[in-house]
């Protein structure tokens, strides 16, 4: 695959305008030196970074060449049997992204946790939770004012560490104020930016929350329309809320599931209706855990540990089974599953979906789908 966006530093394009001059020379002195263009060496400040290689780049014809944009969707608590239950009907958008593109009811979070902050750094960097297993360390549910690198004893790379390094721009539009964890971990203590030009270390170029979720799908869908950037994570909480306050799989949770697949529509649409855009985006879709009566809090049930992965865009299949795409993944069945053998398509696995979609290195340590086998093309 073909990287995209990476930035060349001053030094660099002096190399290069020497090697074009030497080039236009008849003959050249045989002592001349010819000078070799180095990619930039990955920061040795993350963990395994020496191990971080850019893909080598395959024919032309690869599926996933047209992406240059990838918006992933969580929406906080939604538990697959609503969305057979509501039907097309009353879920039309996530309905259209089964019918258009790749997707799975039977995804699994991460074993450790069914609760929304472990669940979502799990996302963001490609780990489980145990740090002493090489996981991310951040057990707590709520902003406990640290960071990620904290619970961890050390810096921990994210999917946006390596789309704003390679040169990408990154946003994070949030329905929960707790996501603040995660502006002061890749922000105000975000790694350096070693590849190419210096950017800083704020890896998260728009950082918004906004509890009204109808708001913030609006500014969403702004950015969208005037200057989309090449990775967009956007979560939603309302049935999260509605399960909370009246239990999961009642009435008004699946009220609140079907409003928010109004807003799925919504973002959908706004891709949709641009072909600049629609033609180079990937969007995705998963959650950070289910739900059984009021909570989701026990990691060994089913109801809160099985939930949906979707992938929609130009190269997805219409209407496939990610399952059957992927022979190396295990269906789980109804198993919880541990890290041991083949594994199920986790929600964990969304920062190296995104990285090989765009053609850019796994997140540095990461350890689910770090070969980014998991296929969402034909």
């Amino acid at each position: 695959m073909t990287v995209r966006r990476l930035r060349t530093s001053f030094p660099a394009i002096l190399i290069a305008v020497a090697f074009l001059a030497a080039g236009c020379r008849a003959t050249p002195p045989s002592s001349e030196t010819v000078p070799v263009l180095v990619s930039p060496a990955p920061s040795p400040g993350f963990p395994s970074a020496e191990k971080t290689v850019v893909p080598a780049a395959p024919s032309d014809e690869a599926a996933d060449n047209e992406i240059a944009r990838v918006i992933a969707i969580s929406v906080d608590g939604l538990n697959p049997r609503a969305i057979q239950k509501l039907g097309r009907s009353r879920t039309p958008a996530i309905h259209r992204l089964m019918r258009e593109g790749a997707y799975t009811l039977n995804a699994r979070t991460i074993r450790e946790q069914t609760r929304t902050l472990p669940n979502h750094t799990a996302m963001f960097t490609g780990r489980r939770v145990e740090g002493q297993r090489g996981g991310h360390g951040y057990t707590e549910n709520v902003d406990n004012g640290t960071t990620i690198h904290q619970a961890a004893g050390h810096y921990v790379a994210s999917v946006f560490d390596v789309v704003h390094d390679n040169g990408g721009s990154t946003a994070m539009f949030a329905a929960k104020i707790k996501f603040n964890l995660y502006k002061r971990t890749w922000n105000a203590h975000g790694g350096p930016d070693r590849a190419g030009r210096n950017d800083g270390r704020a890896n998260i170029d728009r950082f918004t929350i906004d509890v009204n979720n109808t708001r913030l799908v609006a500014k969403l869908t702004a950015e969208l329309r005037r200057s989309p950037r090449e990775f967009t994570f956007v979560h939603l909480s309302l049935p999260d809320r509605a399960g909370h306050a009246h239990g999961f799989m009642r009435k008004e949770y699946l009220d609140a599931v079907e409003q928010t697949d109004r807003l799925l529509g919504r973002i959908l649409d706004t891709v949709a209706d641009r072909p600049g855009l629609h033609r180079h985006t990937l969007v995705l879709l998963t959650t950070d855990h289910g739900g059984d009566g009021a909570t989701h809090y026990a990691a060994d049930k089913l109801k809160n540990y099985r939930i949906p992965f979707m992938a929609w865009g130009p190269g997805i299949p219409a209407g496939r089974d990610l399952y059957a795409l992927n022979p190396t993944f295990r269906s789980p069945g109804t198993s919880r599953t541990n890290y041991r053998g083949k594994q199920p398509i986790r929600n964990a696995d969304l920062a190296n979906v995104v990285t090989d979609a765009l053609d850019l290195p796994r997140v540095p340590g990461s350890e689910f789908n770090s070969p980014r086998s998991l296929n969402l093309f034909r």
